[in-house]
């Protein structure tokens, strides 16, 4: 079976778009969804691309795609939307943007999924949130894969895609389809092929899509713009970032 991963499209329509017109992606029998989906500046249009699959799609949920359910539903948009707080301006527009029936969907995504011998998360498979980077070491990793009887764990959450071993385990990173920290532009993705994962990479026009995102209003666009379209943030930098952050935490 091949599958498609597609992780943390954060509302980036434009490059959703061109991975579902990549040849590549027009093989995959089935599509895992990764997590943190809407949050961004095209919400519900990106959703609704998804949902519109003609394939079988399976959602996990990330944390912001829970953070987006639970804005809605506190309906305090407006004070969330002039917060000293990124995320939760985020958040916010991403709530006000989305109707029911979309927070309905990101509502019922799974924590974690199984699918032909593999197991897909967002974090790791303990949490949505918990951070697994590049430089994760075997000592910090083992724990959350205690309870994984998969061979293979793909995982999402920190935007740039890598390839560990911990023991008779491999853990992929799917990377980034919207927001990615690749050094790069471009959509990065993973298609798991009979249980091998191979990272992808799609090119799209990422000037118009920096215009398409302008014109939404999103919140905080030029920081997005800035850090994963025009000029992305290196890998090996945001491996070391979000792995500081892990172990300052830990």
């Amino acid at each position: 079976m091949r599958l498609a991963v597609l992780c943390d499209v954060h509302g980036n329509a434009p490059a959703l778009r061109a991975v579902l017109a990549d040849p590549a992606f027009a093989g995959a029998d089935a599509v895992v969804v990764g997590g943190d989906v809407v949050t961004g500046p095209m919400p519900g249009e990106t959703l609704d691309l998804l949902a519109a699959l003609d394939r079988p799609v399976r959602w996990v949920r990330g944390n912001a795609d829970r953070e987006a359910v639970e804005a809605f539903d506190r309906g305090d948009v407006d004070a969330a939307a002039h917060s000293g707080d990124p995320a939760a301006r985020a958040g916010a527009f991403t709530a006000a943007a989305i109707t029911r029936a979309q927070r309905d969907l990101l509502a019922s995504f799974e924590a974690t999924v199984s699918l032909d011998g593999s197991l897909f998360c967002h974090g790791s498979p303990r949490g949505a949130d918990e951070i697994i980077t590049a430089l994760t070491r075997s000592q910090r990793l083992a724990p959350m894969l205690d309870a994984v009887s998969e061979r293979l764990v793909v995982c999402g959450h920190t935007h740039h895609q890598f390839d560990l071993r911990c023991g008779e385990r491999r853990v992929a990173n799917a990377g980034s389809v919207g927001m990615p920290y690749e050094g790069r532009a471009g959509a990065f993705w993973l298609m798991v092929d009979d249980g091998e994962p191979q990272p992808r990479r799609t090119e799209y026009d990422v000037g118009a899509a920096a215009a398409a995102i302008r014109a939404t209003g999103f919140p905080d666009a030029e920081d997005l713009i800035e850090s994963s379209l025009l000029e992305p943030v290196a890998a090996e930098e945001a491996a070391r970032v979000f792995e500081g952050l892990a172990t300052s935490a830990g």
